[in-house]
C-alpha cells in the first residue's frame, strides 16, 4: 500500500511542481493607440510559455494565461513588452504558494524561485494567491520609489544583485512582491 502511494506521489510530482504561476495581468505604459496595443500583444504571444492573452485597449491591460507544464519567466514578459517599445507599469500574477506564513521582509522559495515580501503584515497564505511584482521595470518609477522606502534590503533599494538577493535558497533571482 505504501509503495502504491509513493508511486502515485512520484508520478504527480512533475504536475504539482510545474506551472505554479497560473495567470498574470500585465499593464503596459506608453500605449497611445490600438496599433501600440497590437504591437505589445504580438510580442507577448511570441513568448514560448504564453498560452492565451485577452487585451483591453482602454486600460492597456493584458490578461495572460500560461501553457500547462511550462516554467513561467516573469522577466521574459517584461522583456517582450520592452522589445515592443513600451514598459510594464504593473504585473499581478496568480501563484499557488501551498501553505506559507509571510510578514515584512520574508523570503519564501516557491518552485525554485525566491520571493521577497515587502509591505506585508504577518499572515498565512494558502493555495492560489495574487502577488504584485514590485521590482524595477515592473512598476512605474513613482511606485518603485514608494516601495523602495519600505525595505532595508540593499539589493532592492540599489537595484543590484548582492548577497542578500540570492538569500542562499538556490537561485540568483529574487522577485520583490506585495499582496
Amino acid at each position: 500500500m505504501k509503495s502504491i502511494i509513493l508511486i502515485i506521489a512520484v508520478a504527480l510530482l512533475p504536475f504539482m511542481a510545474s506551472a505554479q504561476i497560473k495567470k498574470a495581468s500585465l499593464q503596459a505604459s506608453g500605449l497611445t493607440c490600438s496599433m501600440c496595443s497590437n504591437s505589445v500583444l504580438k510580442s507577448l504571444k511570441a513568448v514560448p510559455f504564453v498560452g492565451t492573452i485577452e487585451s483591453d485597449v482602454e486600460t492597456s491591460t493584458f490578461n495572460i494565461t500560461f501553457k500547462d507544464g511550462q516554467e513561467v519567466d516573469l522577466d521574459a514578459l517584461q522583456k517582450a513588452v520592452s522589445k515592443a517599445g513600451f514598459s510594464v507599469s504593473k504585473l499581478v500574477f496568480t501563484i499557488n504558494v501551498g501553505a506559507i506564513k509571510v510578514k515584512e521582509d520574508t523570503h519564501v522559495a516557491i518552485n525554485g524561485k525566491t520571493y521577497h515580501f515587502i509591505n506585508v503584515k504577518e499572515k498565512a497564505l494558502n493555495g492560489d494567491v495574487d502577488l504584485t511584482l514590485i521590482d524595477k521595470n515592473f512598476v512605474t518609477s513613482k511606485e518603485f520609489k514608494k516601495f523602495k522606502g519600505q525595505t532595508k534590503m540593499a539589493c532592492y533599494t540599489t537595484g543590484t544583485k548582492q548577497a542578500c538577493c540570492s538569500s542562499g535558497m538556490g537561485n540568483d533571482r529574487m522577485y520583490h512582491v506585495t499582496i
